[in-house]
């Protein structure tokens, strides 16, 4: 295993009552967060085709681009990333500069919308490779979050935390929020989830199509049936109940990805001030952090946050390595707004 599991699953006190946090950040202390669990299935994916080298794509701060580089050079794995330009902000620039460190092989893109173009010259250039989609968002990503509808059921089983009205999470690649749509169901299924089904409230940070509900829910689907010829039960859910168990909130979204918003702001500097405050990034999780508050105020309980920030802290590159990266990444990094935080 890659991970330290379970997470811990503990509560913070906002406004006098309880709010609920799954701390994905504590998978591991090379480098935690949600992508994690993804990870587990694609790196065992790449070892079962005998692939020599995985390759991650994202944007430059990537969680899923440096977890995958740490994570697979730490079984033995080689890994590289493809990469494209997105908002300056400190997470951003720890997470590309400790991609740098690593010296792993990067394709930079100047634009997202090179992204299909460039996984199919990498995967015809790099034979016996395995290319990703962005997040891992496939039926292998998946099963990580959809095993950790399992391990939910046991916390709550256990007494850790009451059985969540709406499970908070973000949503870029739609992995995590697909994973949990389709654990939950068969966890029910299979009776181990015994309590109504929560609703997975899945924050936008990248936009539509990409976020859409109704892709999100067919990669749920998908996921389940993977199950099924795998050898697994498959529950009796359509695609409309998956969907209708998903919300996707594009409140948070605001300019696009990786670009700040007030309310998103407000959520970090409130947070940040209470003792046990899972880690944020403006990216992702302090988006998310801004639509939990919203549901807390509107009295929406019980609430699990799922919290997706690794808490490890990547050091800077060197020199040495800084000049190896490609220039444009170099000069990105040389340049951090000091509005971002």
């Amino acid at each position: 295993m890659l991970g330290d599991w379970p997470t811990p699953i503990d509560a913070i006190d906002v406004d006098g009552r309880p709010i609920w946090i799954k701390r994905e950040g504590d998978s591991s202390t090379r480098y935690g967060g949600n992508k994690i669990r993804t990870l587990e299935a694609w790196l065992g994916h790449t070892r079962a085709a005998n692939a020599h080298r995985i390759w991650a794509i994202g944007a430059y701060g990537s969680n899923h681009a440096i977890a995958t580089v740490l994570h697979a050079r730490a079984i033995g794995l080689d890994a590289g990333a493809i990469l494209f330009p997105q908002p300056h902000s400190a997470p951003a620039h720890e997470n590309a500069g400790a991609l740098v460190a690593t010296g792993c092989e990067v394709v930079r893109l100047r634009h997202v919308l090179e992204v299909p173009f460039a996984a199919l010259a990498v995967a015809r250039r790099d034979r016996g490779s395995i290319v990703m989609p962005p997040g891992g968002a496939t039926p292998i990503g998946t099963f990580g979050a959809l095993s950790a509808a399992f391990e939910l059921a046991e916390q709550i089983e256990h007494g850790l935390a009451p059985a969540p009205r709406r499970i908070v999470v973000p949503i870029g690649s739609t992995c995590t929020a697909a994973g949990l749509v389709a654990g939950l169901a068969l966890a029910h299924a299979l009776g181990a989830w015994r309590w109504p089904i929560p609703i997975v409230h899945a924050v936008r940070v990248t936009p539509w199509p990409v976020t859409s509900r109704l892709r999100t829910a067919e990669l749920a689907a998908r996921t389940l049936d993977r199950i099924a010829a795998l050898g697994g039960p498959r529950p009796s859910v359509s695609l409309v109940e998956l969907a209708s168990r998903l919300v996707v909130d594009g409140r948070e979204l605001g300019a696009g990805y990786g670009r700040p918003t007030p309310s998103a702001l407000a959520a970090l500097a409130e947070l940040g001030e209470l003792r046990a405050s899972p880690r944020l990034d403006i990216v992702y999780s302090a988006k998310t952090a801004a639509a939990l508050l919203r549901l807390h105020r509107s009295h929406t309980a019980p609430l699990l946050f799922w919290s997706t920030k690794s808490t490890a802290r990547l050091a800077p590159p060197s020199l040495a390595a800084l000049r190896a990266a490609p220039r444009a990444l170099r000069h990105w990094l040389g340049t951090l707004s000091t509005s971002s935080t």
